[in-house]
């Protein structure tokens, strides 16, 4: 966490500054102060600041010298900085230094990235790459060690394995706020002793354990995973689920990212049930760069709060006090009190959260919604730009699917079905033709291949399978970006076209890319792990509108498409799902083979 002083360097001086003894830094006059500590609305309220923290809050003109700043936010709200508790930020396609660049004016001055996407390909060394560039921000970048690298150990192969004793090791950084989303929750369960031992580690250093419950089962199962200490969850894609974390004191992080909508469903907990809000917490989880352009980041995701009717200031604590107080920092962030690091949103629209200016550590950095100080770019390390490791180039005689009986016309065959917007895919159990002995797909159904390929270590090993709900009806789709092992995954409705899609990603060093025959209709390189690019937000999110519309030329009519693509891999949600070893049915918890 980024601080001027700690608070125990400025006690002396803050004590002064209340007083009028000495003078402020910088005093906010005339606000309409939103009160998190008591859910109230305080008019005509002055907040003054020195080093970096806030001194008072109230009548600050005795506080007011030769040198002193002064803001009016005459008919403004002030509103304590948003603070995301869980984002991926290689999600975002873009290095840490430009996500701050493109939040900061939304509003958010705190985040807590688990950064276990590069985890998976680079291990440590990707995550110190990530913590590094934090460090040259405004914006308070908290990381979480990531927990599970790989997801699935058994089911997948990754770039990296992170042990017990690396999580342990990492505790011990005063970089590392807590534990990364806790995913292998059948081992939290089962007791195993190397989940544990990440989770007593986290606990020894007083650090917050983020958590990952997927499953829909809220009685026994869910009580014992909250027992070994894990304090949040973001897997809440019910009411129920949300309610009965909430009930048994977990902080349900209700998600709204650029693939995923949650809120819509989940926010019922709250607005049908009328419950203390304390535990509820608002998280975007994912967002790509052209999502946090168009539509923004926590003041939108706080909107949409308000928009499900959420009392707005209970909207703003849960983007606030109550994700400091999940994390222990409540005692710096959080709120606009006395002694507060001064991370201060001032806001034209409380119930449209229209974001005018953004102070962290009481430094004004975006004004009238634009940044106003400059964040130099910088170059990751050639290691971190060589991850594409195929063994040759890709035929499409990779992507055959024999079948078992060659003289059969059909085959009962297990197909993983997408729900847009959703994180979920259903396990069905669908008819597929053969032709010439091969397992083809059938567009009748909406059923297209699927083939995900190690690119770690150069095995070659692949996992093949067929997925339906994209619509496709013509070429390939193929990214690096494929949770959370990310290998090179390819799904497409012929094998010439996604033999093209995969070697032109191994090209470039990863990324997205659409092709329809034999053509390339939209790319965009992410040669950083495969996983984010050096280019600017509204460069990236060009790339990304183009991947979007590409798509569609496809067919294809899905919100972010190559999000909920990009979840066919991830082997700790339900139902079914593929990795380079094969389909994995997650219910269960096995490998299950392709043919019924």
């Amino acid at each position: 966490m980024k601080f001027t002083k700690q608070l125990r360097e400025v006690t002396k001086k803050l004590v002064a500054v209340a007083q009028g003894r000495k003078s402020a830094d910088l005093v906010i006059i005339n606000g309409k102060l939103i009160n998190v500590n008591t859910a109230e609305i305080q008019e005509n309220i002055d907040v003054a600041i020195s080093e970096g923290r806030i001194a008072l809050v109230g009548d600050a003109h005795h506080c007011i010298g030769e040198d002193t700043k002064i803001i009016d936010a005459s008919g403004q709200f002030l509103c304590p900085g948003f603070i995301d508790g869980h984002i991926h930020v290689e999600s975002s396609m873009m290095t840490v230094r430009e996500y701050a660049k493109t939040v900061i004016p939304h509003g958010t001055t705190s985040i807590y990235m688990d950064p276990h996407e590069i985890g998976n390909v680079l291990g440590m060394d990707g995550i110190k790459l990530m913590i590094e560039d934090g460090r040259d921000v405004p914006l308070r970048v908290n990381t979480v060690m990531p927990s599970c690298v790989p997801a699935c150990p058994g089911f997948e192969d990754t770039g990296a394995i992170l042990s017990a004793k690396d999580v342990e090791d990492a505790m011990l950084l005063d970089d590392i706020s807590g534990l990364g989303e806790m995913m292998n929750f059948p081992g939290v369960l089962s007791g195993d002793d190397e989940v544990h031992r990440k989770i007593q580690s986290t606990l020894e250093n007083n650090k917050t354990v983020t958590g990952h419950y997927s499953m829909p089962e809220t009685a026994e199962g869910l009580n014992a995973y909250i027992a070994s200490g894990v304090s949040c969850c973001h897997e809440s894609v019910r009411k129920e689920d949300a309610l009965a974390k909430i009930r048994l004191g977990m902080y349900a992080q209700l998600r709204e990212g650029s693939a995923w909508h949650d809120v819509k469903e989940t926010i019922r907990c709250v607005t049908e049930h009328n419950i203390d809000t304390r535990f509820v917490t608002l998280v975007s989880d994912d967002r790509h760069a052209n999502t946090l352009i168009e539509y923004g980041h926590m003041d939108h995701i706080v909107k949409r709060a308000i928009e499900e009717g959420v009392n707005p200031i209970n909207a703003i604590q849960m983007a606030t006090i109550n994700v400091a107080e999940c994390f222990n920092v409540s005692r710096d962030l959080g709120s606009i009190s006395p002694g507060k690091l001064a991370d201060i949103v001032i806001l034209d629209d409380l119930a449209r959260v229209k974001v005018d200016k953004v102070l962290i550590n009481g430094e004004l950095l975006s004004d009238n919604g634009n940044l106003i100080i400059d964040i130099p770019n910088k170059s990751y390390p050639d290691f971190a730009k060589s991850t594409m490791n195929l063994p040759k180039d890709l035929t499409p005689d990779d992507f055959e699917i024999d079948s078992p009986d060659a003289s059969m016309s059909i085959i009962a065959t297990r197909v993983m079905e997408v729900i847009e917007a959703k994180v979920g895919i259903i396990a069905k159990k669908l008819l597929l033709p053969i032709k010439e002995g091969k397992v083809c797909c059938d567009l009748s159904q909406d059923i297209v291949k699927a083939v995900v390929v190690e690119r770690h270590s150069g095995s070659g090993t692949m996992g093949k399978g067929f997925v339906r709900g994209f619509h496709l009806k013509s070429g390939a789709v193929a990214s690096t970006v494929s949770h959370d092992a990310h290998n090179l995954l390819i799904v497409g409705t012929n094998d010439s076209d996604m033999a093209l899609a995969g070697n032109t990603l191994a090209e470039v060093g990863g990324g997205m890319v659409v092709v329809k025959d034999g053509k390339i209709l939209a790319l965009l390189p992410l040669p950083i792990a495969g996983l984010m690019s050096e280019e600017c937000a509204e460069k990236v999110a060009e790339l990304v509108e183009k991947l979007d519309e590409a798509w569609k030329e496809l067919g294809c009519d899905l919100v972010s498409p190559f999000m909920t693509m990009a979840l066919i891999a991830l082997a700790v949600l339900p139902e079914l799902r593929l990795t380079n070893r094969g389909l994995v049915d997650t219910v269960n918890f096995k490998i299950v083979d392709l043919f019924v």
